[in-house]
């Protein structure tokens, strides 16, 4: 195991505000994941990891939506898509 502990979670509120992967450190620092099943990013699809960075606050370090797309873009400041196929070097 790496140095530092590190403890998946998943989140949802009672406003059903969801991150499918929260990975939280012995530090507490946070980075959400969320996948998507489309070729597409829209705004919508970043309100789960908005909410939790909203309830982490300064521990919230980034958050990155993985979806069915090609291109890597920053939505702002600690907020990324990626294509789920980056995950292998594709």
């Amino acid at each position: 195991m790496a140095e530092a502990d590190y403890r998946p979670l998943c989140y949802r509120d009672v406003d059903k505000f969801a991150v499918n992967v929260v990975i939280e450190n012995a530090a507490a620092q946070v980075i959400g994941v969320d996948v998507k099943a489309s070729a597409t990013v829209m705004e919508s699809d970043f309100r789960g990891l908005k909410k939790l960075a909203d309830v982490a606050g300064e521990q919230f370090k980034m958050g990155i939506v993985l979806y069915d797309g090609t291109e890597t873009m920053t939505m702002e400041i600690g907020l990324w898509a990626a294509p789920l196929s980056s995950l292998w070097g594709i």
